[in-house]
């Protein structure tokens, strides 16, 4: 039995639910910057208990009278047909020994992880990870003209939480799916990387781990706020997989202008054998 997943940021509106649960064949969604389902909807999909995803369950209120909140774009993992079992991972504070039912989280906002079985026991359960390399400003101490920040920091804060589902350096002892929006380029030649050397430690580090990039390759996944879907130039979505489970895997990004979708980026496409 193939196991159909969606990788899709949401940029938190309804419509992309709506255009979610109509796709044929999804069994689950790796969703980032996610809201409140459109209420119409909500009965068609599984969202997991709220520790999976919601930071504000395992953080203290140290943040109190300087936010109302930490975050209310969560990455999700959302069940979206009966053909899969999912055991959604909660989340806890960065400690070094979890029960089984636990991931140590380090970012606030920047991952989502569960256990997918497949009901038909033709394909083996793998675990999913939804990644959100939030945007990080610099110290008020540096000197710099970076206006956004930067996304790497959180990205290697992901990798390093996803690192407890790895116990060994032969990748055939681990079946783990990442993907979601990085907020980077895998792309040597775009152009205003500024970054470029520091991103490439990012690639690096999951390379290291035993995960394959699957790509899409160089597939604009983005486009501005605003603009129709033929403008969409620039790839910040990505999948990986662990090396030898990435042989049972294809992946697609969503990225045509009549297939595009709601959201400032494009739905992707992940078929697991």
């Amino acid at each position: 039995m193939s196991v159909r997943l969606v990788c899709w940021n949401i940029a938190k509106m309804r419509e992309p639910w709506r255009q979610l649960v109509s796709m044929p064949g999804v069994d689950v969604a790796l969703l980032q910057e996610t809201g409140i389902p459109a209420p119409d909807i909500a009965g068609q999909v599984e969202l997991g208990p709220v520790d999976h995803y919601d930071s504000h369950v395992w953080n203290s209120n140290w943040y109190e009278g300087r936010w109302p909140h930490l975050l209310e774009r969560w990455p999700m993992v959302v069940r979206l047909s009966d053909r899969v079992k999912i055991e959604w991972f909660k989340q806890v504070s960065p400690i070094s020994l979890v029960d089984e039912d636990e991931i140590a989280v380090s970012g606030i906002g920047t991952i989502a992880a569960a256990r997918v079985s497949p009901r038909d026991t033709g394909t083996q359960p793998f675990i999913v990870v939804s990644a959100y390399a939030r945007w990080l400003s610099p110290h008020p101490s540096a000197s710099t003209n970076f206006r956004v920040g930067y996304p790497d920091a959180s990205a290697h804060r992901i990798i390093s939480d996803l690192s407890a589902f790895i116990g060994n350096t032969d990748p055939g002892t681990h079946r783990v799916i990442l993907a979601g929006d990085f907020n980077m380029s895998n792309d040597d030649d775009a152009p205003d990387q500024e970054f470029l050397r520091r991103e490439r430690t990012v690639w690096d580090r999951l390379e290291a781990l035993g995960l394959e990039y699957l790509g899409p390759l160089l597939a604009p996944t983005f486009l501005p706020r605003g603009q129709p879907p033929e403008a969409a130039s620039g790839q910040l979505d990505h999948v990986f997989a662990s090396r030898g489970l990435h042989e049972e895997i294809r992946v697609r990004a969503v990225n045509s202008p009549e297939e595009w979708g709601a959201s400032d980026h494009c739905r992707i496409v992940i078929d697991v054998d």
